[in-house]
C-alpha cells in the first residue's frame, strides 16, 4: 500500500533538524506509526507480542542495549517501558547531534520518568487525516497564502458534493479506512474504534477499571452536544437519565479520554469588543474525529438524509479537525468567539505571528449570507473599540472566511471569502513528496519530481 503523505510528515522532519529526539502523541489509528517510520532507519515495537517481553525485559535491567540500531530509531508504544525515555534522554545529552530518536504513543499515560525531557524530546500532535490528506479536498487554496495575499483569492470550485461530505463524516480520516474498496465497510473502521475505546482502553489508559456502559452514554452525550457550548451540568444530567454518573465519575472519564486523544474541545477566544462579561468563555465541545460522534449515536450516512440539523454539527466538528490540521504546520491553532448578544465566530484561526482570521462554518449555501453578517458586524466592533481603546487597539481580522460544504467559493461585496471545505489546504508545496527510511534533512525524495498544479 502506498504512503498518502501527511502534513505532520513535514513538522516531524523540521523537529528532527533541532531536536535529539520527537515524540508523537494522537489517538489511536491516526498514523503516528506509520508516519514515524517513513523517517525511522530502524524501529522497535514494544506491541509486537513476539518480542515484548524481551524488549521489556532489557528496558527494565538496561534500557540502553535498546537504543542500538541505525537512527532515527524508532520506539513505538514507548510508554509501556518507560526507563527507555531517561536512556534516550541521556544519550540526546551525551551525542548533542539532533535526530537521533522518534517516539510514538496513543495514550497520554503518566509513565514514571525522572525527566520531562525539555529542550532534548520535543512534542507534536498528530491528529486523523484531513480532506486534503485524504484526497477528497483539491486543495486549490492554500491557507497560509491567503493570510500572505487575502487580495488574491480569486474563487474556486469543490468537486465534493453532500453525499461525499456526508461519507467523509462518518467514516472519519482514519487512514485505514482510506485501504478499504467498499464504501459500506470503510465505516466500520469508526465503529470498531467506538467500541474498543469503551470496552477497553478506557480501563487500560491508568489500569483502572471504568464502566462500558457509561464510557458509551458519555460519548454518546458529548457527541449530541457537539461544537455546542453545552456545560458540564448539562452532560452529567443527559447521562444520568439513563445510569447514575456522578460530578467526580465525570470529571475521571473525561480525563480519561483526553489522554485516548479522543476529547478535542475548543477554547473560547476573549477580546473584550463589548465587555468582558458579555463573552462566552466555556469550551465548545469536540472529538478528535467526527466519524467517533457518528459511532457513538449509532447512525449511517442515510440518517442525515432527515437530520440536517445534527449534520451542521458534525460538518463544523470535521471542519475544526481540518483547520487544526491545517494550522498545525505553522504553529497556528485554532478557538472559537461568541457572546451572548448572539454574536459569533465558529472558529478564529490563529497564526503564530498574532495575525488571525474570524470564521463561520456554514454547510449550506442558505446560511452563508448570516454567516458573512456575523464576520463583517465583529469586524466592526473591533474597529469601533480600536477608536475608544487607542492606548491598547486590537489587531484587525487578515481574513473574514465562510467555511462551506456548497461547490463554489467567491469573494463577497462585503469583503467576506466563502470557501468550500473540499477546496482548503494547508500551504503551497513546492513538489509532492515522501520520506524516505533514515531521511531527516535533504535526503528526501520527490515523487514525481514535478512541482504540484496548485
Amino acid at each position: 500500500m502506498e504512503y498518502r503523505r501527511r502534513i505532520a510528515d513535514d513538522i516531524l522532519r523540521e523537529k528532527l533538524q533541532v531536536f535529539g529526539a520527537v515524540l508523537i502523541t494522537g489517538p489511536k489509528g491516526c498514523g503516528k506509526t506509520t508516519t514515524a517510520k517513513q523517517q525511522s532507519a530502524s524501529f522497535i515495537e514494544f506491541q509486537d507480542e513476539d518480542r515484548r517481553e524481551q524488549y521489556l525485559s532489557v528496558a527494565r535491567t538496561m534500557p540502553s542495549k535498546l537504543l542500538e540500531g541505525e537512527r532515527p530509531r524508532l520506539f513505538d508504544e514507548w510508554q509501556d517501558a518507560p526507563k527507555i525515555w531517561g536512556a534516550i534522554r541521556k544519550s540526546v545529552d551525551d551525542l548533542q547531534i539532533p535526530g537521533q530518536y522518534i517516539l510514538t504513543g496513543s495514550t497520554s499515560k503518566n509513565a514514571d520518568t525522572a525527566h520531562t525531557g525539555t529542550l532534548r524530546i520535543s512534542r507534536m500532535s498528530m491528529y486523523p487525516m484531513s480532506l486534503y490528506e485524504s484526497g477528497e479536498s483539491n486543495g486549490t487554496v492554500s491557507l497560509s497564502e491567503l493570510f500572505e495575499d487575502p487580495e488574491g483569492f480569486e474563487g474556486c470550485r469543490s468537486e465534493l458534493d453532500v453525499d461525499g461530505i456526508i461519507h467523509a463524516i462518518c467514516r472519519g480520516g482514519w487512514p485505514y479506512s482510506l485501504t478499504q474498496d467498499d464504501p459500506g465497510r470503510s465505516l466500520l473502521i469508526a465503529k470498531d474504534l467506538f467500541r474498543q475505546t469503551c470496552e477497553v482502553d478506557i480501563s487500560n489508559v491508568d489500569d483502572k477499571k471504568r464502566s462500558p456502559m457509561l464510557t458509551r452514554l458519555l460519548l454518546r452525550s458529548y457527541s449530541r452536544n457537539i461544537c455546542q457550548l453545552a456545560d458540564n451540568r448539562t452532560i452529567i444530567a443527559d447521562v444520568n437519565a439513563n445510569a447514575a454518573f456522578s460530578e467526580s465519575s465525570y470529571y475521571d472519564y473525561v480525563q480519561a479520554l483526553e489522554k485516548l486523544h479522543l476529547i478535542s474541545d475548543v477554547e473560547a477566544w476573549c477580546p473584550a469588543i463589548r465587555s468582558k462579561t458579555a463573552i462566552r468563555s466555556g469550551r465548545k465541545r469536540n472529538l478528535a474525529d467526527p466519524s467517533i460522534a457518528v459511532a457513538a449515536l449509532g447512525v449511517g450516512p442515510k440518517y442525515f438524509n432527515t437530520d440536517f440539523k445534527t449534520l451542521g454539527f458534525l460538518f463544523e466538528s470535521l471542519c475544526m479537525r481540518d483547520l487544526t490540521v491545517y494550522l498545525s504546520r505553522s504553529g497556528g491553532h485554532v478557538s472559537y468567539y461568541h457572546d451572548r448578544y448572539g454574536l459569533e465566530a465558529d472558529a478564529v484561526l490563529h497564526m503564530e505571528d498574532g495575525r488571525y482570521a474570524i470564521c463561520e462554518i456554514k454547510l449550506g449555501q442558505d446560511e452563508i449570507d448570516e454567516g458573512a453578517k456575523h464576520l463583517v458586524e465583529m469586524e466592526r466592533l473591533i474597529q469601533q473599540y480600536n477608536e475608544d481603546e487607542k492606548q491598547m487597539p486590537l489587531e484587525l481580522p487578515s481574513l473574514k472566511i465562510v467555511i462551506t460544504g456548497t461547490e463554489y467559493g467567491y469573494r463577497r461585496d462585503d469583503g467576506v471569502l466563502v470557501i468550500p471545505i473540499a477546496c482548503l489546504r494547508d500551504r503551497r508545496a513546492r513538489a509532492r513528496y515522501r520520506a524516505t527510511p533514515g531521511s531527516v534533512g535533504d535526503g528526501w525524495g520527490l515523487a514525481p519530481p514535478a512541482p504540484e498544479n496548485d
